[in-house]
């Protein structure tokens, strides 16, 4: 996914955190990338380090389409839950597939629906690469 990077800081002993924007929102995630890249456009991977657990920290999206933006300590990302044939869930993030560790399964209405994720900053991450 290509993103537009801001700053990169790092605060009171947390990971480096990466001011990111898209078309459809921005907020602060974890930048695993050189902690002395600049401004600009980036190719990045998108990752959650956290177990999904349906009504808890994932939920029904108000509105559709995919989201991103800060919710207090957290990260908010909207876009549509799949199953693949092999039982992997996957968030589809405007195109891009995050994978999602689930700690039980997805109620069996959920499936396609648009969901938000409600994630620790600090447990989604950029992975930036070359194209």
């Amino acid at each position: 996914m290509l993103i537009e990077l801001g700053k990169v800081a790092k605060f009171h002993g947390s990971p480096w955190l990466a001011d990111v924007r898209t078309s459809f929102g921005h907020t602060a995630v974890r930048w695993c990338g050189d902690p002395a890249a600049k401004p600009g456009e980036y190719h990045v991977e998108w990752t959650i380090d956290e177990d999904i657990v349906w009504g808890w920290n994932a939920k029904p999206a108000v509105g559709t389409g995919p989201g991103l933006r800060t919710g207090g300590h957290c990260v908010v990302l909207r876009g549509r839950l799949s199953v693949t044939d092999d039982g992997a869930t996957l968030l589809d993030f405007d195109g891009t597939n995050m994978l999602l560790d689930l700690v039980d399964p997805l109620p069996e209405d959920v499936a396609n629906q648009w969901v938000e994720l409600f994630i620790e900053r600090e447990k989604v991450s950029l992975y930036p690469y070359l194209l």
